[in-house]
């Protein structure tokens, strides 16, 4: 048998270079998602986001126009909603995972067969799962104030 050669464990701040590059990604595809819809962001309000790496981030952002978002980013479709949707990071992981299991819904009962829109469909219902279970998971937010 041949000796097969174990990749060396990352280092601290490998991991740590990483999620730093994944949560400036992820911020990059809020504002970004944001600026397309004309909501141009003034701030990020750190203290009340929420990163779930390499799953979603939850952004608290105040824009320019003086209203603040929540907005997810990550391994999903970025969306946003006005911060009076939910009163923090957790309760607006609920209200995104209703919020697409609705839209997939009525994406299948508008009778929609086109492929695109068939696989959207399917990928707003197993996000909306994923997000979820993360919601449900109150180790993720034990040190969370609520």
């Amino acid at each position: 048998m041949e000796n097969q050669e174990q990749k060396p464990q990352p280092t601290q701040a490998e991991i740590d270079a990483a999620r730093n590059q994944w949560t400036r990604e992820t911020l990059d595809r809020a504002n970004k998602h944001l600026a397309e819809k004309g909501i141009l962001p003034k701030a990020i309000l750190d203290k009340e986001s929420r990163y779930l790496a390499p799953m979603c981030a939850i952004w608290k952002i105040k824009s320019q126009q003086g209203k603040t978002y929540w907005v997810i980013s990550g391994n999903l479709p970025t969306d946003h909603v006005e911060v009076t949707a939910a009163t923090n990071a957790r309760d607006a992981l609920r209200y995104f995972s209703f919020q697409w299991q609705m839209k997939a819904e009525e994406i299948m009962n508008a009778g929609v067969r086109e492929k695109a829109q068939v696989d959207f469909a399917n990928l707003l219902v197993n996000r909306a799962h994923g997000l979820y279970d993360l919601y449900n998971n109150d180790k993720l937010w034990a040190s969370v104030p609520a």
